[in-house]
């Protein structure tokens, strides 16, 4: 593939900039190659100049080659600069020729709530087509978030019982073990909600919760998002809990001993939120009465994102009171990719004695010697083959904004003080409640092992 890449920034490079990759001993070479193609424009996001430089390195790659290069711009930027950004790559940088595409990778935040995303949307339809548009999230790279759709689509045993007569509730979690000391500046201003569950966490419901799409061509699949995020009423802020870390003085190890507000860049008074569960209830058909628990935060004991199905109760249950716990089907998107179902089953003897266990789908175990693609790269991959399956439309990001900027327009405008939990803990226990009064049943204390841990 005959390309070039081309970085432009607001700050020069100098000589003591470290190439910051981590290269296997059997791609030395390969990285070598890719290091040779790259070439560096310093220049300011708000004046044309720059903008200038950038075209005449992409017209000297394209003289070289012989033709106009199509091109990606893909801008990991401050919201803040998006609009004098594309409105430069627009003016100055794009090929006009009709031989030649050009494609923009925009990375999230895509606006605040619903009337900031509706300016900068209407801006980006100004200046580029919605099929030259690739708004990013990169948990639809993901290898289980992918798998999702073949699960519920290609296998017959799920179809009859993936509705709300057998399913009693639908988690989907994201946790990290590491606090925002460091990058409170941004995260401050924005808060977990905007930061990922109105889009990660959100996409993962979508998948779950859609209706089958009549093919897999992007626009099939992304209209059956846009008609699942349309059933969703806006999610109430009675119905969320918010949570704010505290550094943990017992602890051993000096990051977990750091609260959120001690960062340079936070306030002391802060109440963004690095924690929130909220209750999302999807009125359809399928899904009437059945709570999706998002859950979401940061400071917590693990590092984990996952889908769990709890199913309901065996009606007319046989068997001594409490033996019998309920089903679940949980695909765990990372660490350690897996699908399993929790299972009952006899305990192995002489006795008639019942046990939990599970079906296990690990992937490390039966794909040994299969590379999983970062997300990263499965997506940038599909902006060069110009597929769009996993990227956000704008009315997808319309509908998004639409269930969540009531709440966030609600708990900020009554400053609505976030429940403090210590960093390294499973975050506040009034989520645990929250949950349970919505019919979550917390089954003891059998946990899934991976196989490396057992």
């Amino acid at each position: 593939l005959p390309c070039q890449f081309v970085a432009y920034y607001n700050h020069k490079l100098h000589d003591n900039n470290d190439i910051l990759f981590q290269v296997q001993k059997d791609e030395q070479d390969l990285f070598e190659s890719f290091i040779k193609r790259n070439s560096y424009i310093c220049g300011s996001y708000d004046k044309e100049d720059g903008f200038i430089r950038l075209k005449v390195e992409i017209e000297t790659v394209g003289s070289r080659l012989g033709a106009c290069p199509n091109r990606i711009f893909y801008l990991a930027l401050p919201p803040s600069v998006y609009c004098t950004v594309t409105t430069n790559i627009q003016k100055i940088c794009t090929c006009k020729s009709a031989n030649a595409w050009t494609r923009v990778i925009l990375e999230k935040p895509f606006g605040k709530d619903t009337q900031s995303s509706f300016e900068l949307a209407k801006h980006l339809a100004g200046l580029f087509n919605e099929d030259q548009l690739y708004r990013i999230d990169h948990y639809l790279g993901k290898e289980m978030v992918q798998n999702l759709m073949v699960l519920r689509f290609a296998n017959r045993i799920f179809a009859p019982s993936w509705n709300r007569e057998h399913i009693s509730s639908v988690t989907i979690s994201f946790k990290e073990p590491i606090g925002t000391y460091g990058r409170g500046g941004y995260f401050d201003e924005y808060g977990i909600v905007r930061d990922v569950m109105q889009n990660h966490v959100l996409q993962m419901l979508c998948l779950v919760a859609m209706e089958k799409p009549i093919s897999l061509q992007a626009e099939d699949i992304r209209d059956e998002k846009v008609r699942v995020l349309k059933c969703i009423a806006p999610i109430s802020a009675d119905e969320m809990v918010l949570g704010q870390y505290v550094g943990n003085l017992d602890s051993h190890i000096e990051e977990h001993r750091i609260s959120y507000v001690d960062d340079p860049k936070v306030a002391k008074d802060s109440i963004t939120p690095t924690y929130a569960l909220a209750v999302c209830r999807i009125n359809n058909d399928r899904w009437d009465g059945v709570p999706f628990f998002l859950r979401c935060g940061k400071a917590l004991n693990e590092r984990k994102a996952e889908v769990r199905i709890q199913y309901r109760e065996v009606p007319c249950d046989i068997f001594p009171a409490g033996q019998v716990k309920r089903n679940e089907l949980v695909i765990r998107v990372q660490p350690n990719e897996a699908v399993y179902a929790k299972l009952i089953t006899k305990q192995p003897g002489m006795g008639f004695d019942i046990t939990e266990t599970e079906l296990d789908l690990t992937y490390h175990e039966r794909y040994k010697d299969i590379h999983l693609p970062d997300a990263y790269e499965r997506l940038l991959l599909e902006v060069f083959c110009g597929s769009q399956i996993n990227f956000v439309r704008s009315d997808e990001l319309e509908q998004a904004w639409r269930i969540f900027t009531p709440c966030l327009h609600d708990i900020e405008k009554n400053r609505r003080k976030p429940v403090l939990y210590k960093f390294g803990s499973r975050g506040p226990a009034e989520a645990d409640e929250l949950m349970r009064q919505n019919g979550f049943v917390f089954t003891g204390t059998y946990k899934w092992k991976p196989f490396s841990s057992r």
